[in-house]
């Protein structure tokens, strides 16, 4: 849970993050209320969409070679890397043949993981990341560790929070795909362009961080997905 400043990694511990922190450091009661709802909202459906889990794990076997999941190291809360679960939605070994990041009509996406990703049924699985704490229904998306490197020391203060399934930056850059192109600079591009833009839509939310809100963000997700 949340953190005492003295606890925080140094990185953290800066001018730069302490107004941040100050902010969450008022909302204690609340950011106990997210939790318990994560939990029990996530312990709900994964009993639910259980079957959904079954019959998606069907069709990417059906699709293509390679596993049903695909985990990749991602950073959360203060710094705390862990496995991120999702369904697989490329060809088996992609990661060895591409960018970190995924570009418009990427040919390492099969054909089912197209349908997964547009209705962004391949996070599911991350409701088990839920239950175990690495990440949150709401909160700044987990990036692979050499992006987290990447970070300012502003853009630190992200991690006061666990990482989460969806932000209201996720919302905007629903279709990220569309501003990245096959290039040999992608990931440049989405270090110097994309990051700090999401960047900002998250340092926001801390700023106005309250249980309520968060909900009105998962409500625009499902809005967002079905339109």
């Amino acid at each position: 849970m949340f953190r005492e400043w003295e606890e925080l990694p140094e990185y953290m511990k800066t001018e730069l993050v302490h107004p941040y922190y100050e902010k969450l450091s008022k909302k204690k009661k609340s950011l106990y209320i997210k939790r318990f709802f994560d939990i029990t909202a996530a312990a709900g459906m994964l009993v639910l969409l259980f079957p959904v889990c079954l019959a998606i794990s069907a069709l990417i076997i059906a699709d293509s070679r390679g596993g049903v999941f695909f985990c990749q190291e991602r950073v959360t809360q203060y710094g705390k890397k862990f496995w991120i679960i999702k369904f697989r939605t490329m060809a088996e070994n992609a990661g060895k043949s591409g960018t970190k990041v995924t570009v418009q009509n990427d040919r390492r996406v099969t054909k089912v993981g197209k349908v997964l990703r547009k209705y962004r049924l391949d996070e599911l699985p991350q409701l088990i990341n839920i239950i175990l704490g690495d990440m949150s229904f709401v909160g700044p998306r987990p990036e692979v560790p050499c992006f987290v490197k990447k970070y300012t020391p502003e853009m630190f203060a992200t991690l006061l929070l666990p990482a989460g399934v969806t932000s209201e930056a996720s919302i905007c850059y629903k279709d990220e795909e569309r501003f990245l192109t096959s290039t040999d600079n992608t990931e440049e591009i989405y270090i110097q362009q994309i990051l700090p833009d999401k960047m900002d839509y998250n340092l926001k939310s801390i700023q106005q961080f309250s249980f309520v809100r968060e909900l009105g963000v998962m409500i625009k997700t499902v809005l967002a997905v079905v339109n």
